[in-house]
């Protein structure tokens, strides 16, 4: 068994469910990006018709699938990707960095403050604490590059 395997696959399946909201705030439309704090300027220009939210949304998207796939592989279930151990720790940089800018209430928008930074805080921090435990335990393992069941 690979050590780190239940905080990587962990901070996998939470990438996979970010990933996942995301795409379904692009087909919730304006009032889903109201809701999950994007901003009154990204739903207004939903609600436009412009495809800039839905392109903004959707590489956050694809970056939190490829998360999602860095954490499964150095989990085990399949061979980790190259340069793992660098996005591993990497990735759980910026997800601790977001957790902490977001305690800092001058850097958003005042009608967001404190619920919407609050809890995407709170995911982020519980997000980047997993891959960094993972990857913290699973390092040695990284550097074979081999799937281990």
């Amino acid at each position: 068994m690979v050590a780190g395997r239940p905080w990587l696959n962990a901070a996998g399946w939470m990438s996979v469910a970010a990933s996942l909201l995301h795409i379904a705030v692009i087909l919730g439309g304006p009032d889903w990006y109201r809701f999950f704090g994007a901003g009154e300027g990204m739903a207004q220009a939903a609600a436009r018709g412009s495809w800039v939210p839905a392109m903004v949304t959707l590489v956050i998207a694809g970056v939190l699938a490829v998360w999602a796939l860095f954490a499964f592989g150095a989990a085990g279930k399949f061979r980790p990707l190259p340069l793992s151990r660098t996005a591993l720790v990497a990735i759980a940089s910026v997800l601790l960095a977001r957790a902490a800018i977001g305690a800092v209430p001058s850097l958003w928008a005042p009608e967001q403050w404190p619920t919407f930074a609050f809890w995407s805080s709170a995911i982020c921090l519980v997000m980047g604490a997993c891959f960094a435990l993972g990857t913290w335990q699973a390092w040695p393992h990284l550097s074979q590059r081999k799937a281990v069941s």
